[in-house]
């Protein structure tokens, strides 16, 4: 690698992709200098956020990195968006997808091109490199996705387990301004404004659509690798962090993607790991160095041999709006799920303590109020202010609470906390928001992970049913995916409520839930010995971000 990358390509700003219908796509490309006499492995990003300037200080942080070391990137934009011609129509729909084999092709027929593409990218990009993956274009034969989905009902931005996420508002709003931007007049010429002009026309807003399929339906069957996952034989290197709002994608890859999968969920926000926050940040360029010279270039390097799964234990948190560093330890599993963690059960009593030991029958209600929620943070964590989940004391206060004793020794968990409780609401319609949290020894109180249902929801996401107001039923509440270390001296909590505003959004009338202790209401924790460690290399550039005048 030179010392100035940039040195190392040439940037074409505006290339067009014809299509098979006359549309035509719009391309940015980094070509290596040696492309012009020897053909390079070329990596895809697919994106609504217009190539000019919507990601450009991301692209040159990575893509001339990327061409210093023989790949030449491509950043496309989808159609009816950036310098696209064409209709936008949805997210992630058969159109979209298409088009981006169409794409795949086009690139692999250049002359700069030696016919082998990955496909890399965060969110939408790291979405749609999954789901072309599971459409098998012959020359896609690697795929890196940080920020991702495998379930697009359960884990994106729009739904949690039936409960609509506060979310689903501020991204359609956000979505529909990013897809109305025009392309810009220095690249397409003076068609600029009637180009805009019909695009504005055609523009469909997201949440008409979004809102319209509240169940489970084909909508969010489609493009959810979660229903076909023999299909992902293609390597897959699957990313996210601790911060985001898709913690569940890496390990969902590892423990079902048929194909050569690695999976890694760091301390991060959303964004890409050489450049996120809480700090330790990962060199990725390196990263996906060693995975596309492997799948590629076909070097011998090993990287099938990774650990099925990386993760950072966090440990010791305080919790705030925004965090610099995170406490921890990088650890590694070999294969996913892994021998070494075991469930174990804890049981919530009526004197709110929670043990080892099986509790007496009892009940316990909570009305929650409704802003019971509000040091949530943000799901969607893509901001450089987003705001992470802060003390939850004040969440606290308005839930119902079961509280280890302080801790004698460290207690190490990796992987999906499980709530099993039965339950009854005095309304037909109700949710119960459960929140596991690390309580340090001056009270307080981390966010360690959180899961979310619509109790109407009980039984399946296709096919919801009220509640029979007062009649107990048995529901099982998977939290988010989770690394953490609860150190000696602070205590584990369990959280109940029935409101989680603004995170989620409210049940149509206040509801109180009345909780049945005893063998039917248990915490099972994914817990890990070791005390291993394993070595991940940060970034040769602490900030690879460009600044702009």
């Amino acid at each position: 690698m030179t010392d100035d990358p940039a040195q190392s390509c040439s940037v074409v700003e505006h290339r067009l992709i014809p299509l098979s219908d006359g549309r035509h796509l719009a391309c940015r490309l980094w070509l290596p200098h040696s492309s012009e006499s020897t053909p390079v492995p070329a990596i895809l990003e697919y994106l609504p956020y217009r190539k000019r300037d919507g990601t450009s200080q991301r692209d040159e942080a990575t893509y001339p990195e990327l061409a210093a070391i023989g790949y030449a990137g491509v950043r496309v934009d989808i159609s009816g968006t950036g310098e696209s011609d064409g209709e936008f129509d949805d997210e992630y729909s058969p159109r979209e997808l298409a088009d981006g084999i169409e794409v795949i092709e086009w690139i692999a027929a250049q002359d700069w091109c030696d016919g082998k593409i990955g496909m890399m990218g965060i969110s939408w990009g790291g979405f749609n490199s999954l789901q072309i993956a599971a459409l098998k274009p012959p020359a896609l034969k690697a795929v890196i996705a940080i920020g991702a989905t495998v379930d697009r009902y359960n884990d994106d931005i729009h739904y949690k387990n039936g409960c609509l996420l506060y979310s689903n508002f501020w991204w359609s709003s956000v979505m529909l301004c990013y897809a109305s931007r025009p392309p810009d007049p220095l690249l397409v010429g003076d068609n600029w404004r009637r180009s805009w002009l019909k695009r504005l026309q055609t523009q469909p807003f997201p949440l008409e659509k979004w809102l319209a399929h509240q169940r489970r339906d084909d909508y969010w069957r489609h493009g959810s690798v979660c229903e076909c996952y023999e299909a992902m034989t293609v390597p897959a290197l699957v990313i996210s962090g601790w911060a985001d709002g898709y913690v569940n994608a890496p390990p969902a890859a590892a423990a079902h993607f048929p194909g050569k999968t690695k999976a890694i969920n760091g301390p991060w926000v959303h964004q890409y790991p050489h450049f996120a926050y809480p700090h330790p940040r990962m060199d990725f360029v390196a990263e996906a160095r060693r995975w596309w010279d492997r799948w590629l270039k076909g070097t011998e390097n090993d990287a099938e041999s990774l650990p099925a799964y990386r993760a950072y234990i966090s440990e010791n948190v305080r919790p705030g709006p925004w965090r610099e560093h995170e406490a921890g330890r990088w650890i590694a599993e070999n294969t996913w799920p892994s021998e070494t963690i075991q469930a174990k059960t804890y049981y919530p009593d009526i004197g709110g303590r929670l043990s080892l030991a099986l509790a007496e029958e009892a009940t316990a209600s909570i009305c929650s109020p409704l802003d019971c929620g509000t040091a949530s943070g943000e799901y969607f964590t893509l901001k450089p202010d987003s705001e992470l989940a802060g003390d939850q004391r004040p969440d606290d206060a308005g839930s119902l609470l079961f509280e280890s004793e302080r801790l004698t020794s460290a207690v190490e968990i990796l992987g999906r906390p499980v709530m099993r409780l039965r339950v009854s609401i005095d309304r037909p319609i109700g949710l119960l928001a459960i929140r596991l949290l690390d309580v340090h020894p001056d009270g307080t109180s981390f966010r360690v992970s959180w899961g979310v249902i619509n109790l109407t929801h009980r039984k399946a996401n296709d096919s919801p049913e009220p509640m029979i107001p007062d009649q107990a039923v048995d529901v099982q509440v998977c939290l988010d995916e989770c690394g953490y270390r609860f150190l000696p001296g602070h205590s584990i909590r369990i959280a109940i409520s029935t409101a989680y505003w603004p995170m989620v959004m409210p049940p149509p009338q206040i509801t109180t839930a009345t909780v049945h202790l005893g063998r039917h209401c248990v915490l099972e924790l994914p817990e890990r010995d070791g005390t291993d460690t394993i070595t991940v290399t940060a970034p040769t550039v602490a900030d690879p971000l460009p600044e702009y005048p």
